[in-house]
């Protein structure tokens, strides 16, 4: 489907992960959360207040997409030489915002629980959630917050921003899928849509550089998400 007819005549203006996400049905569904508990797990000066603004803002215009977590996924993968490993988290909150204007101004903001990681092998998964890599116990989560969206296609765009990981902040571009999910492509009001994002980061440029002759260096970070159109206050 061409995301451009019609919903890349959208402009990304943001994602914003949260909780409570609500299953898809045949008529459009808007949440009624409360806007404060859409904008909390980014509150405490993780995020600007101008970010949450927006996010806010574009609520009320019924711009904000929510992803149902229940259809949605959030992992990684590295190589090493024993397997191939692969992780997924499964406490993510946020969102996508879609403004009805057409340039490629963006925003993105996702917090993931570092704790939630669930690796296939308890061995492996202490190790990932321990002082080498994760350290979830005092870094509790990952941050992060996007600065810019260029289209690359009809339905292509990537997006740049800041990753934060224990601690650490560092530059990086996800690749991006956009699909409109709903039945009716004419319909000019897209109530679902599912977001492919990956990238690849070096996990040494966050403090994550054990066991180099073990474990590859680069790990490859990807989601697919499912989100519906959330509108503060409606039913």
């Amino acid at each position: 489907m061409n995301m451009r007819t019609p919903i890349v005549r959208l402009a990304l203006a943001g994602l914003l992960f949260s909780t409570g996400w609500i299953a898809f049905a045949a008529e459009p569904i808007y949440e009624t959360d409360d806007e404060v508990d859409l904008c909390q797990p980014f509150m405490d000066g993780k995020v600007d207040s101008s970010l949450l603004a927006t996010m806010l803002s574009a609520a009320e215009n019924g711009h904000l997409y929510r992803i149902q977590t229940a259809t949605s996924r959030m992992g990684f993968c590295v190589s090493s030489q024993l397997t191939e490993i692969e992780g997924e988290f499964t406490d993510f909150r946020g969102g996508l915002a879609l403004q009805a204007v057409e340039n490629d101004a963006g925003l993105a903001m996702l917090v993931i629980k570092t704790d939630s990681v669930d690796v296939k092998g308890k061995v492996i998964e202490n190790l990932i959630k321990g002082e080498s890599f994760f350290d979830v116990d005092n870094n509790p989560e990952i941050l992060f917050v996007s600065k810019g969206f260029k289209w690359i296609g009809p339905d292509r765009a990537r997006l740049r921003g800041d990753l934060t990981m224990r601690g650490i902040t560092h530059p990086v571009v996800f690749e991006v899928t956009l699909t409109d999910m709903d039945d009716d492509s004419q319909n000019s009001k897209t109530d679902k849509i599912l977001v492919k994002a990956t990238t690849e980061i070096d996990r040494t440029e966050f403090g994550m550089d054990a066991l180099p002759s073990l474990v590859d260096t680069t790990v490859r970070l990807c989601m697919s998400v499912e989100a519906l159109k959330y509108r503060s206050g409606s039913t």
